[in-house]
């Protein structure tokens, strides 16, 4: 080859496509969106819906997931990367923020056609839930009002799962009000490990005002009143055993707000609380109380 000559150029290699649907599942939030859907299934088994209107139910608020979780690291992709998110494959380069961002509009997409399907007004919680998800995503998690989209779609949560059923119930007040106590919890543990690095690109939710150590103590705290809601405000009268799983979990929220204050930057006390969020399920179901008001 003579000098100065440039090599032919081979194709362009691209991603496996089986390769994108990994990444895209990584972008997806994995955790908290299956731990969200689960506890939708596990809300829709304990009011007593039909199978297919479950089904209905729980694809709506999957789908929904998908979209807050894709949405949000299409939305935060310069701020993930100036933050070195080596965890988010859209910050790493490792897939383009267009593909995340087109596969959160199909999602969107389909929780509004899951919705429709699922008529009205059940298919009211299922959207209601999602536009919270992106009300935090384009400007609420900066705002001192970073918490209310969680309360909102936590609080919703139990409604997805009763407005469904054939008389279309609202909820017991109990169930609403321990789903919202549980997503503020959720946003306090989920914000924490991020907040320096949230601060440094312009974000100041709740968590960022209160300061770590609040936050630390905000979260377990949070998620010990509405387990206490759960076993005291879905029942006449303290049984006992309710009393000693209230003490359980104050045992429980103490060691986590220690495990906040010492390491608030690592994710062990969000990923906690989210094995937690499934002990709630737990409490709704062996209450003795019917979630419908």
């Amino acid at each position: 080859m003579l000098a100065g000559m440039a090599a032919p150029a081979g194709p362009v290699s691209r991603p496996h496509h089986l390769a994108v649907i990994r990444l895209l599942i990584l972008s997806s939030h994995p955790l908290p969106t299956i731990a969200v859907t689960a506890f939708a299934a596990g809300l829709c088994a304990l009011s007593g819906l039909a199978v297919g209107t479950a089904a209905l139910v729980v694809a709506a608020v999957f789908a929904g997931q998908l979209t807050i979780g894709w949405s949000n690291d299409a939305i935060d992709a310069e701020r993930d990367e100036v933050n070195s998110r080596t965890d988010k494959p859209v910050a790493g380069g490792a897939i383009s923020r267009t593909v995340v961002g087109v596969s959160a509009f199909i999602a969107g997409l389909l929780t509004l056609v899951l919705s429709v399907l699922l008529g009205w007004p059940a298919g009211i919680p299922p959207m209601v839930i999602v536009i919270s998800g992106l009300v935090y995503n384009l400007g609420a998690k900066a705002s001192i009002w970073s918490w209310l989209p969680y309360a909102v779609a936590f609080g919703l949560l139990p409604a997805a799962a009763t407005v469904a059923l054939p008389a279309h119930p609202w909820p017991s007040w109990w169930a609403g009000a321990a789903g919202a106590l549980l997503g503020v919890a959720a946003h306090f543990a989920n914000v924490l490990p991020d907040l320096i690095a949230d601060e440094r690109t312009g974000v100041h939710g709740l968590p960022h005002r209160l300061g770590s150590v609040t936050s630390a103590i905000a979260g377990p705290a949070l998620l010990l009143l509405a387990t206490w809601v759960i076993l005291f405000g879905s029942a006449d009268q303290a049984d006992l055993w309710r009393i000693f799983v209230a003490g359980v979990f104050a045992l429980i929220a103490v060691f986590g707000a220690i495990v906040g204050i010492r390491s608030p930057g690592r994710r062990e006390l969000f990923i906690a609380m989210v094995g937690l969020a499934g002990a709630v399920i737990v409490l709704f179901a062996v209450s003795g109380a019917s979630l419908i008001g």
